[in-house]
């Protein structure tokens, strides 16, 4: 399964017989504004199951940061709960810029389920299209997902800092984030020293698609990739650094490396060092 489906596309497989359409997740979540489940509940995608970032996309906030990767054992209980079973293709879209999709879509090939894919453009795309819109909440049949945690690479903080030295390290936040003008959330200001901003807004474009293959591996070729070369992804807490590993994947760069504790894990630590300015430092 590609890693974008298109509204076309989806609106037909869920046009299908009922054994073969995918699961669909609604995973609309926001850092401050009305919680996604009240989006959700004013109207989905026809069978969508909300599934929430904070309870089910991520663990319990601490040293490994704001949004560290879920027990397994939690997490295959909330995917069965959802209907997932071995094989059956997923779904997932977000109503922003595709980086909580993103997360989706990274967490369940971690987890060993490659059938999954985001919705190109998402939420808007989907209604402004004039694709039907439901109210009523689903209660899906148990699945039977197994949860096999490494289907995707995860880096820890010295992998991190290595990689930053010897490959390339993309940090994902705003650039006033990276440069430590301004840190509205972690610990410290500033970025892993050798890392290179590459904000994930750019990934898509303004009516929230992704860019083509050809734009992206543009992008990332001007970032400083070399075909071949070790590449891994950062953010403020692991759920945009997401999409850079989707949108390299697209570009032709498949299996980098995410830093799932992101800034938020590495802040917390004063031993570990932090840049300041537009340079990799």
């Amino acid at each position: 399964m590609r890693p974008l489906i298109s509204t076309t596309d989806l609106a037909a497989a869920l046009a299908g017989p009922a054994g073969d359409r995918p699961v669909v997740l609604d995973v609309r979540w926001r850092l401050a504004g009305p919680p996604g489940a009240e989006s959700y509940r004013e109207g989905h995608l026809p069978g969508a199951v909300f599934t929430d970032l904070d309870s089910v996309l991520a663990g319990e906030p601490g040293e490994g940061g704001r949004h560290p990767l879920p027990d397994p054992a939690d997490l295959q209980r909330d995917l069965r709960a959802a209907g997932i079973r071995t094989g059956t293709p997923v779904v997932a879209y977000d109503d922003a810029d595709g980086s909580v999709a993103a997360r989706a879509w990274w967490l369940l090939r971690w987890a060993g389920h490659d059938e999954v894919a985001v919705l190109d453009g998402g939420y808007a795309a989907w209604a402004a299209e004039g694709h039907p819109i439901s109210t009523e909440e689903p209660r899906p049949e148990p699945g039977d997902i197994t949860v096999s945690p490494g289907g995707m690479p995860v880096l820890d903080a010295d992998e991190a800092a290595a990689l930053a030295r010897d490959g390339l390290l993309l940090d994902a936040r705003a650039a006033p984030r990276y440069t430590g003008e301004t840190e509205p959330v972690d610990p410290r200001a500033g970025h892993i020293p050798g890392a290179v901003n590459a904000p994930f807004s750019a990934h898509t474009a303004a009516d929230g698609r992704w860019r083509p293959p050809a734009e992206l591996a543009e992008r990332f070729a001007g970032l400083g990739l070399r075909p071949g070369e070790p590449v891994g992804a950062y953010c403020g807490s692991g759920v945009t650094a997401s999409s850079v590993v989707l949108a390299l994947e697209l570009a032709g760069h498949p299996g980098a490396g995410l830093y799932a504790g992101s800034w938020s894990h590495w802040s917390r630590d004063p031993h570990r060092p932090a840049a300041t300015g537009t340079l990799p430092g």
